[in-house]
C-alpha cells in the first residue's frame, strides 16, 4: 500500500510539469520577444516588414537552441526551485550560451538577415523577461503561503541575525502557522528600516511598545540565539508591559539537529531567564568516540542518565545498555527514546548497583568499552540524617562498578561541585568516588576519570522542581537563605560535558565546566512567583545541616588549569585506595560515620557554618524542610 508522502508526490507531479512546460513556453516567448526588442531599438522603432519576419525566424532559431540545451540540462544535471538564486545562474548560463551561438553564426554568415549586434542587445531583454515571470511565479506563490491575519496571531520578531531570519522564512512558509510576523525588531542600527521578505525593521528594544501599538501584535518571539539572561529578562519586561505575550526561540544547541521551525518557538524556560544558553553551544560538539562502541550508562532512568541515553543514541554506538534499579524509570526511558516501553529489550538492565556480584556479571556478560556511572544518591538533607545509604549506592556501589571495568576503554563518573570543600554526606561520598576513581586511573589500563557540575535545573528534586510544585499547590516557596547561591547549569550542558569528558579527559582528573557567575536561589524564587498565575509568598526556612551558603568549584589546594579549551578546567585528583574505602561501616552512628568519611576525604570534619539561621522575622513557624537549594 502506497504511504502518505507517495501518493501527495504522485499528486504533485501533474503540476510540477505543468509549471515547468509554462516556464519554457514564457522563455519561448521572452526570447522573440528579446529579439523584437532589439531590432525595434535599432531601427528606432521603424523596421520593415521584412526585418522583422527575419528577426523573428532568428528568434524562434535562438528560442529553439534554448529548448533543446535546457531540456538536456534538466535532464542529465537536474533542475533548480524556480526562482532560486541557483535556477538563475542556470538560466544566465543558457541564455548566454545560446545567445553567442547566435552571435557567432551571424558573424560567419556573408548575408546577414539581421545585424549583428541584434543578440547581443536581445540578451538584456530575454534575461529580463525570463526573471521576471520566474520572480512573479515565486512571488505569488510564497504569498500563498502565508499565514492569513483570520488564522494566525500576529507577532513581532526581537533579533534579525542568523537565527531570526530562518524563523521568519518559516513563519511566511507555513500557510497553516499560527503566526504571522507583522514587524521585526533588533538593536543593530544597520539594521533600521530593513526589509526582509516584505517584513519591516521597525527599531530596537526601545521602540517594543511602539511596534506592539503600530502592528496590533499580540506576542513578540525573541529570536537571539545564546543571548544573555539580562537581554531576554529585559525584552521580557517590555514585551509584557506593552500588553505582548513573549516567546522565545531555543538556544543553538537545541536547534543543531534541525532547521529552525514553528514548533521551535516555545514559552521560555527558568533556563532562558537565568542565561543558561550560552555556555553548552561553546563547546567543541562531536561524538565523543562513542560511534559503534558499546556504552553502559548506570542510573540510566534519573535526570542525567536519561539525557545521557538520548545524547549518546545520537552517536550511533554500537550497543547502549541502560542500567538502572528502578523499573518505572526504565520504562519512561525506552518510552521516552523509541516511543514504545516493551521492556523486552537486552539493553535494558534491571540491576542495583549496591550488588557487587551481580554487576560483575553483567559487565563479564556484556562486555561494555565506555562506561557512564550516574547512579546515585544526590538529595543533601536527606542523605545527611542517613549517612549509611549514601555509604552503601554512592561509595560501595561506585567500588563494585569500578571493580568489574578491569577492561573498560574509558569511565566517566558524575560528580557534583559539592565534592569542593566538602561539608555535607553528599559532598563527601561524591569525594571519595572521585578520589577511588583516580585511584582505578593508576591500577588499571583504561582512561578514568570524574566530572564535576553544580545543581542540574528541572532535574528531578532540583531547585525549580520543587519551586513549581509549591506555585501548583498555591503554597509559599520556601527557600533556605535569602542569601544562598549555588552554581546552575541546564541538564543538555551537564550532558553535554560529560561526553565531552570520553574526548578531552585525561586519567585521574576531575573536569570541571565554566558555569559563569552563581545564582542567587531567591532570584529563582522570584522569577518563578513573578511567572504563577496568583501571587505566591517567599518562605525563609534557614540553612539545612551540611549545607553551604556559597557552593565551590575548586578544593583546597586545586589549580584551576584549562590545558585543551577555555570552559573546561581540569583538577588533578589524589587518589584513595578502596581498602580505606571498605573500612567505612554504614551501619556506625552517624556522627562517627560522618568524621571517618571527612577524612577519607582528606579534611578535618568542618565546624557549622556561622550562617546557618535567616533572622527570626523572615522564618514562617511551620516552615517545612524541603529540597529549594538543590
Amino acid at each position: 500500500m502506497p504511504s502518505t508522502a507517495d501518493v501527495r508526490a504522485a499528486a504533485d507531479q501533474p503540476r510540477t510539469r505543468l509549471r515547468r512546460a509554462y516556464l519554457l513556453v514564457v522563455d519561448v516567448v521572452a526570447w522573440i520577444v528579446g529579439f523584437l526588442l532589439a531590432i525595434w531599438t535599432r531601427y528606432e522603432f521603424r523596421p520593415s516588414a521584412a526585418q522583422t519576419a527575419h528577426t523573428l525566424a532568428i528568434g524562434a532559431t535562438a528560442a529553439g537552441i534554448y529548448l533543446v540545451v535546457t531540456l538536456g540540462r534538466n535532464r542529465y544535471l537536474g533542475w533548480y526551485p524556480v526562482g532560486s538564486l541557483q535556477e538563475a545562474r542556470s538560466v544566465a548560463r543558457t541564455v548566454v550560451a545560446t545567445g553567442t551561438t547566435v552571435f557567432l553564426y551571424l558573424l560567419t554568415t556573408a548575408e546577414r538577415p539581421v545585424p549583428v549586434s541584434t543578440p547581443v542587445v536581445a540578451l538584456s531583454g530575454t534575461v529580463l523577461l525570463m526573471f521576471a515571470a520566474r520572480w512573479s511565479y515565486r512571488y505569488r506563490r510564497d504569498r500563498s503561503l502565508r499565514p492569513t491575519t483570520g488564522s494566525s496571531t500576529p507577532v513581532l520578531l526581537f533579533g534579525v541575525g542568523s537565527a531570526g531570519q530562518g524563523l521568519l522564512r518559516a513563519l511566511l512558509t507555513d500557510p497553516n502557522g499560527r503566526y504571522l510576523p507583522v514587524g521585526l525588531l533588533d538593536d543593530d542600527p544597520a539594521k533600521r528600516h530593513l526589509r526582509i521578505d516584505d517584513v519591516r525593521v521597525l527599531g530596537g528594544r526601545e521602540d517594543i511598545a511602539a511596534a506592539v501599538r503600530r502592528t496590533g501584535a499580540q506576542s513578540l518571539i525573541f529570536s537571539v540565539s545564546n543571548a544573555d539572561a539580562e537581554l531576554i529578562r529585559e525584552i521580557r519586561s517590555r514585551s509584557l508591559a506593552a500588553g505582548a505575550d513573549f516567546k522565545v526561540l531555543p538556544s543553538i544547541y537545541e536547534l543543531v539537529d534541525h532547521r529552525i521551525s514553528v514548533a521551535d518557538v516555545r514559552s521560555p524556560e527558568i533556563s532562558d531567564l537565568l542565561g543558561r544558553r550560552h555556555v553548552v553551544a561553546d563547546l567543541v560538539t562531536g561524538s565523543g568516540g562513542l560511534a559503534g562502541r558499546r556504552v553502559l550508562v548506570t542510573g540510566a532512568g534519573g535526570s542525567i542518565g536519561s539525557e545521557l541515553c538520548r545524547q549518546i543514541m545520537r552517536a550511533e554506538p554500537g550497543e547502549l545498555m541502560m542500567l538502572d534499579r528502578d523499573e518505572s524509570a526504565l520504562h519512561s526511558l525506552q518510552l521516552s527514546l523509541y516511543g514504545r516501553a516493551m521492556l523486552d529489550s537486552p539493553e535494558l538492565i534491571l540491576a542495583d548497583i549496591r550488588d557487587a556480584e551481580r554487576i560483575s556479571r553483567i559487565f563479564a556478560e556484556r562486555r561494555p568499552e565506555i562506561v557512564f556511572h550516574a547512579a546515585a544518591l544526590k538529595h543533601l538533607t536527606l542523605l545527611q540524617r542517613h549517612p549509611g545509604e549514601a555509604v552503601q549506592t554512592n561509595i560501595r556501589g561506585t567500588m563494585a562498578v569500578l571493580d568489574a571495568c578491569r577492561d573498560v576503554t574509558r569511565f566517566v563518573n558524575v560528580s557534583t561541585d559539592k565534592a569542593a570543600n566538602p561539608t555535607s554526606v553528599l559532598g563527601y561520598s561524591k569525594r571519595i568516588t572521585e578520589r577511588l576513581t583516580a585511584h582505578a586511573a593508576v591500577a588499571l589500563p583504561g582512561t578514568f576519570l570524574s566530572v564535576r557540575f553544580g545543581n542540574v535545573l528541572s532535574s528531578r528534586g532540583s531547585v525549580v522542581t520543587a519551586f513549581q510544585a509549591q506555585i501548583a499547590a498555591g503554597l509559599p516557596i520556601t527557600v533556605t537563605h535569602p542569601d544562598v547561591t549555588r552554581y546552575l547549569m541546564t541538564v543538555q550542558e551537564a550532558v553535554h560535558l560529560v561526553l565531552q569528558a570520553t574526548t578531552i579527559g585525561r586519567d585521574g582528573e576531575a573536569l570541571v565546566l565554566d558555569m559563569g557567575e552563581p545564582v542567587r536561589i531567591d532570584d529563582v524564587a522570584r522569577q518563578l512567583a513573578a511567572r504563577a498565575p496568583g501571587r505566591t509568598q517567599i518562605v525563609y526556612t534557614g540553612l539545612r545541616p551540611g549545607e553551604k551558603l556559597h557552593e565551590d568549584l575548586f578544593g583546597a589546594g586545586e589549580v584551576d588549569r584549562r590545558p585543551l579549551h577555555p570552559l573546561v578546567s581540569h583538577v588533578a585528583v589524589p587518589e584513595l585506595d578502596p581498602a580505606e574505602a571498605g573500612t567505612l561501616d554504614p551501619f556506625d552512628p552517624p556522627d562517627k560515620l560522618l568524621d571517618r568519611m571527612a577524612w577519607l576525604c582528606g579534611q578535618p570534619p568542618q565546624p557549622p557554618d556561622p550562617i546557618s539561621t535567616v533572622p527570626d522575622i523572615h522564618r514562617a513557624p511551620d516552615a517545612r524542610w524541603t529540597p529549594a537549594d538543590r
